[in-house]
């Protein structure tokens, strides 16, 4: 594959001596350098050399020279620097768009003819899409020419082909920065040594028998057959006595590199297997197993070992590759060639970093088509699968989408939160003239506390997902990200892209369920998400919206205690917290609410660890108005009381207030029925409601105190 950075043919655009060339529009200014009068930018000193390399074939007099820059990176790892701004798939799309360049969407790259080959005849039908182009970087690749490159890159092409009127350009116009003597000379000895191991070690249909068997013992590779490793192309390094695992190029086969796997014992008895790659593992981006991919195969297997690949394509019959670097990374240059399959199944290991790394890899594969196979006692890697005489096939055929139907992240929502923040007068509907105190509510019940309590979790690394049936997702994930910013968003539109940006690394997810819904499909999602996204923490907000009213003939009780029911067995068999919001009775406005008052029969408080009352008197306007009791608490028994005092303008109810806010607690005696607590209680506000009150203004957490009397009437 070639790497380029600069235009061979940008030349053409500079005929002539005198004249002032047409620079592309999305180009820097450009630099005019003079062979006699050097007047190199600082930065450039560092990388350009006398400029004989660079050569325009006569396009121009021996003694002056023209040419372009750009300044350079700032990063050790690269020579350009270009210009700060985020791309975006958008913005390549629109590109090509207003080129007249035919792309179609892919999973994780856009489609294009390929612009280094001559295209195909028109309406012949046979326009061949070979020129790839990474939705998120804009890195191109071309897999007839192996041309690859940038995305600055790819604009300077597709300008000075526009430019000259062509239909094509020639693979090579991009001129890469000239090797040194010490890289040209790494390089060539690189490949000599690729070459003298590959001569030099042996098929393992040319060794004796018990070599063979010797060699698969060492490795673990008994149940591999001879066959499957001729299929694959692996050898046996004698003098190192390594495995060879050949690189071949998908275009014409020839070997690019190797990889050796050897064996070493520790002192402690125990096996390790040492990989050595050549080239160094930088440059080395093998897909071992890609040359036995057909066209037209549309599922693939994706192993994180070459013995892993060959043991499912053995077992299965399935086309299967191997990662070059396993579970570290899946370098984005590979993207094109996995663009094919339809369904991408996932099996990089048998621990928990290669659980981890698939979840990763199949963000960048694209989420829809990928499969996941979890580790597990049943389910080890592919090669001790295969050797524990497991059914392959079926492991494979058992494996969870990497994506549920019914689990979306903010990702996803992150667009249409933007449009109701940014548009929120349009989103409100139309506004109340004569009573414009309507226009301004603001929601600070169940739902705004718990987004609360949710996220406060979430920010501590607790998985969580969100069951909201009353409020779609949009309108919650605004509230949430308004109480993660402790601002009102809509007010601070500039910042939304970086409050949205950490939001959006929190470990949080929704499901898309709203209204009724039946009880087995909502626990199958929450299976799911357990399994794929290791969820600890769901909500389920709330029991009636999810209930429904349609089966009015059955008794809603039942169904309720029968949901309940099903969420204690989940939260059990999965060690899952499930939070589920329950309206209560409705109470005289002068009462508090109880564990009784909970809707529905006793099974509800009785099922639950915890009972957490959100208490409000309807009748006060003041602060303090509302509190959070903890009525039930299976931990250490400890209950009680304390006040909550809403911030409107970020939505929370943990805003600081002066002094510390302790939980007032409550004894219980076993003896003493919950009624005879709510009286003695009552008679206490009553007491204290008669102490004649200080004249001084009581402010700070002092104001949070009860000052109602037994009728819930301001004193």
């Amino acid at each position: 594959m070639r790497r380029s950075r600069f235009l061979r043919g940008a030349g053409c655009l500079l005929q002539g001596t005198g004249c002032i060339p047409c620079k592309p529009s999305h180009l820097p200014p450009w630099g005019y350098l003079s062979f006699y009068q050097p007047c190199l930018h600082p930065v450039l000193q560092r990388c350009f050399r006398a400029p004989t390399w660079y050569c325009f074939e006569n396009h121009f007099r021996p003694a002056v020279a023209l040419y372009f820059f750009r300044t350079l990176r700032k990063d050790a790892k690269s020579i350009i620097d270009f210009p700060a701004q985020h791309l975006t798939v958008t913005d390549i799309k629109q590109y090509l768009r207003s080129k007249d360049i035919h792309f179609h969407d892919g999973y994780s790259c856009l489609h294009a003819p390929s612009i280094f080959m001559q295209p195909a005849p028109e309406g012949s039908g046979k326009e061949n899409y070979s020129l790839f182009i990474d939705k998120t970087t804009g890195q191109f690749l071309c897999k007839e020419t192996l041309v690859e490159g940038s995305w600055e890159d790819l604009q300077d092409c597709i300008e000075v082909m526009l430019n000259e009127s062509q239909t094509s350009i020639s693979p090579n116009v991009l001129l890469g920065f000239p090797e040194s003597m010490e890289e040209q000379e790494e390089r060539e000895m690189e490949m000599k040594e690729v070459q003298r191991i590959w001569s030099s070690s042996m098929p393992f249909s040319d060794l004796l028998d018990e070599e063979v068997q010797l060699i698969k013992t060492m490795f673990q590779i008994g149940k591999l057959t001879n066959a499957t490793l001729k299929k694959f192309g692996v050898r046996f390094f004698k003098p190192t006595k390594c495995l060879v695992f050949p690189w071949f190029s998908g275009r014409d086969l020839c070997l690019r590199g190797v990889k050796l796997l050897s064996a070493a014992m520790k002192a402690d008895g125990r096996v390790v297997y040492i990989e050595a790659t050549v080239p160094k593992i930088s440059s080395y981006h093998n897909l071992f197993g890609l040359p036995l991919i057909g066209r037209k195969d549309s599922e693939v297997v994706l192993t994180g070992r070459e013995v892993d690949s060959m043991a499912v394509n053995q077992a299965t019959g399935l086309p299967s590759l191997a990662l070059p670097r396993g579970v570290s990374c899946l370098p984005p240059i590979l993207l094109p060639y996995l663009e094919q399959f339809k369904k991408v199944t996932l099996w990089l290991g048998g621990d928990m970093r290669s659980w981890e790394a698939s979840k990763i890899f199949s963000r960048k594969l694209g989420l829809k088509r990928c499969s996941l196979i979890r580790p597990g006692d049943i389910q080890p890697c592919p090669s001790e699968a295969l050797a524990q005489g497991r059914n392959l096939a079926r492991i494979v055929k058992a494996s969870i989408p990497a994506a549920h139907k019914s689990i979306v992240s903010f990702k996803q929502l992150r667009e249409d939160v933007y449009g109701e923040l940014a548009n929120v007068e349009q989103v409100a509907g139309i506004q109340w003239s004569r009573f414009p105190e309507l226009n301004r509510p603001t929601g600070s019940g169940k739902t705004t506390f718990i987004s609360e309590c949710a996220l406060d979790l979430c920010m501590q690394g607790v998985n969580t997902l969100w069951g909201s049936f009353e409020i779609n997702n949009v309108r919650l994930a605004k509230i949430m990200l308004t109480q993660f910013a402790k601002q009102r968003v809509e007010e601070n539109l500039d910042q939304y892209d970086v409050w949205a940006d950490k939001f959006e690394d929190l470990p949080l997810y929704f499901m898309t369920f709203h209204g009724q819904q039946n009880i087995k499909t909502v626990l199958d999602t929450m299976q799911h998400a357990v399994y794929l996204y290791d969820i600890s923490h769901v909500i389920i907000d709330n029991l009636q919206f999810m209930m429904g009213q349609e089966n009015l003939s059955v008794d809603k009780f039942a169904v309720q205690d029968h949901i309940i029911g099903a969420f204690r067995k989940f939260a059990t068999n999965s060690c899952c917290h499930v939070t589920l919001i329950i309206h209560p009775r409705k109470e005289e406005d002068d009462k508090e609410l109880q564990t009784a008052s909970i809707f529905g029969t006793a099974k509800a408080s009785q099922e639950a660890d915890n009972v957490l009352i959100l208490q409000e008197k309807k009748l006060v306007t003041c602060p303090g108005r509302r509190s959070l009791q903890v009525s039930k608490n299976r931990f250490d028994g400890d209950v009680g009381i304390f006040p909550l005092e809403f911030n409107k303008a970020s939505l929370t109810f943990s805003a600081p207030v002066k002094g510390k806010q302790k939980l007032r607690k409550v004894k219980v005696d076993k003896n003493i029925s919950t009624e005879e607590i709510e009286e003695t209680e009552l008679k206490e506000k009553r007491e204290k409601a008669l102490k004649p009150a200080k004249a001084k203004t009581v402010k700070g957490s002092a104001a949070l105190k009860d000052t109602t009397d037994g009728e819930g009437n301001n004193q």
